[in-house]
């Protein structure tokens, strides 16, 4: 047995299985031609926001256009940051707007699917394994030094005024500890990690071509990096991310741009694992305007709770308005497109890695909105009723009990000003529903004062009065529009309005006003708004009945 043989038995000696064990445990995937398998592999850590939902979606997308993999990984390896419910909380997240892995995580917390267990804290062993074959080649070493010790030999480079900061060298003063030394040091209770030994010298650099960056050069790893923390044995993220991406047979691993400059190192770790180094695309951070500077940064999950998927969910935005979104985020080419093809699904149009913004994707919450109101406005009415039924349930249990004992009249009531070539575009999400509707169902309607009507001044109570008996008097349910609207302008000179608007605006001074403004005034008494769905759809849905006792009820409060 070689000195390293012995050092790596001494270091994990309940480790039996070996590297090869498991490359040939989990084995190669099968893929068609061109497929692709991506991973997305958070850390339960905090919420899903946009930024993260945006590399989960382009993991899903990029494997589903090439017929190929796409996985979850949960990696929570860095256990004081880990939060409680944060594993089922990413999958709910997720799995809410329809970025469904092929397998991975379940909120049972089981793997599904032959790679794993997909949870990093439960793959402890195999990580060892590699550490352990590291260490018998002679590529990773155990480092007893101290936080104390490693702040001095930064502190004495900086005063050499060295070109390379860090631990590796002459400066790595574990890397060439016998095993006995290493042994003693054991016996005495002394903690330590686990080291690669870099492979490259001062000044050496590395190539690589990066998926949406292009060819890229930059310095070689020098510092001697851990790969096992000495509190839990359990890997930093660049030994798991070597082992993990090449037992589950990741093929291109998309990620943030905060994960370049590490590539040197990870490719290293791969080669000296004797492993094939995956493709990257790195990925600008998702950025937003701050209010306060009116410059770009990057969305934080502090500053910005509008960006949680959470509060996506909360608020109601559809799963379509949601991806609708992503797509003009993700590819620089897709509004241009969507002018074009206005009526194409989103699945005919092709994402490249080419059209990603280098810069980084600006998140606007208007523009978001904007298209959310465009994907809403398009749904049919019982759509629009089954999708805002399913939020009211979970998150307004008035509004549910309003939906499900309405159902027919509210979906009448989401037709109106829908299903035509320009439809209204009033709903953003779904919790906008009870603002806008909600003079429309009569339990919310009677339940108004007098102060929440939007009133028009310079009429009294006995004109309106007469405004409203002249409109119940030539009301017929089944006059079409055009006949409904002459109607009104018909009695408007009995009243001092003009039948025109035209008129009016000619001598203004002969009529209290026009046939709009009559319009208007049994608007706010039928719904306590000025503005409002169309007028004559309202009065047909709720029916000459309702319409006189809304009528009388807006009169008698006034004074």
């Amino acid at each position: 047995m070689t000195e390293n043989e012995k050092i790596a038995e001494l270091l994990f000696p309940n480790i039996k299985n070996n590297a090869e064990y498991y490359v040939n445990k989990y084995g190669k995937r099968s893929l068609a031609s061109g497929a692709i398998v991506t991973r997305f592999a958070p850390s339960p850590t905090g919420y899903v926001h946009m930024g993260s939902l945006l590399t989960a979606f382009y993991d899903y997308i990029f494997a589903k256009q090439s017929n190929g993999i796409f996985y979850l990984r949960i990696e929570d390896t860095d256990l004081e940051r880990t939060i409680v419910n944060g594993v089922e909380g990413i999958i709910t997240d997720l799995d809410a707007f329809g970025v469904n892995a092929d397998e991975g995580v379940n909120l049972d917390r089981k793997s599904t699917g032959k790679f794993g267990p997909y949870i990093q804290t439960e793959r402890k062993e195999i990580y060892q394994a590699f550490a352990k074959e590291l260490v018998k080649k002679g590529l990773a070493y155990p480092c007893f030094c101290t936080k104390e010790e490693l702040d001095k030999i930064r502190e004495k480079q900086e005063k050499n005024k060295e070109v390379q900061i860090g631990y590796y060298g002459k400066y790595a003063t574990c890397r060439n500890l016998t095993y006995e030394q290493i042994k003693n040091k054991i016996d005495a209770g002394l903690k330590y990690v686990i080291r690669f030994k870099a492979q490259a010298n001062i000044g050496d650099r590395v190539k690589f071509n990066d998926k949406v960056r292009g060819e890229i050069e930059m310095a070689d790893l020098v510092n001697d990096v851990v790969i096992l923390k000495s509190d839990t044995m359990l890997p930093p993220y660049n030994l798991a991310h070597a082992v993990d991406d090449t037992l589950m047979g990741t093929t291109v691993v998309i990620r943030s741009n905060e994960w370049l400059n590490s590539v040197p190192e990870h490719m290293q770790l791969f080669k000296a694992l004797g492993f094939e180094v995956p493709e990257y695309a790195h990925v600008a951070f998702v950025q937003k305007i701050d209010e306060e500077t009116g410059t770009k940064r990057k969305i934080s999950k502090r500053k910005d709770p509008e960006t949680a998927v959470s509060s996506m969910l909360m608020e109601g935005y559809p799963t379509e308005s949601v991806w609708e979104y992503l797509y003009t985020l993700g590819n620089t080419n897709f509004e241009e497109w969507r002018l074009k093809n206005p009526d194409a699904t989103l699945s005919d149009f092709k994402m490249t890695f080419e059209k990603i913004s280098l810069s980084g994707a600006l998140f606007d919450i208007n523009k978001f909105n904007d298209v959310s109101k465009n994907i809403i406005s398009k749904m049919p009415a019982e759509k629009v009723y089954d999708l805002a039924l399913l939020w009211a349930i979970k998150y307004n249990a008035e509004w549910a009990n309003i939906l499900r004992d309405n159902k027919d009249y509210c979906i009448k009531m989401f037709r109106i000003d829908r299903e035509n070539e320009k439809p209204r575009k009033d709903i953003t999400k779904w919790s906008d529903i009870p603002k806008l509707y909600s003079y429309l169902i009569d339990d919310l309607y009677y339940k108004m004062s007098l102060n929440d009507f939007e009133l028009i001044d310079g009429f009294s109570k006995d004109q309106l009065s007469q405004i409203f008996s002249e409109y119940l008097k030539n009301y017929n349910c089944k006059d079409d529009k055009t006949t409904w609207f002459n109607k009104i302008k018909q009695f408007c000179p009995s009243l001092g309005f003009a039948s025109e608007v035209k008129e009016y605006k000619k001598n203004p001074e002969n009529y209290l006003g026009h046939c709009g403004n009559v319009c208007s005034l049994i608007r706010v008494a039928l719904t306590g708004r000025q503005n409002s769905l169309d007028l004559y759809s309202i009065c047909e849905l709720l029916g000459e009945n309702t319409i006189k006792e809304r009528l009388d009820y807006f009169l008698s409060l006034l004074k």
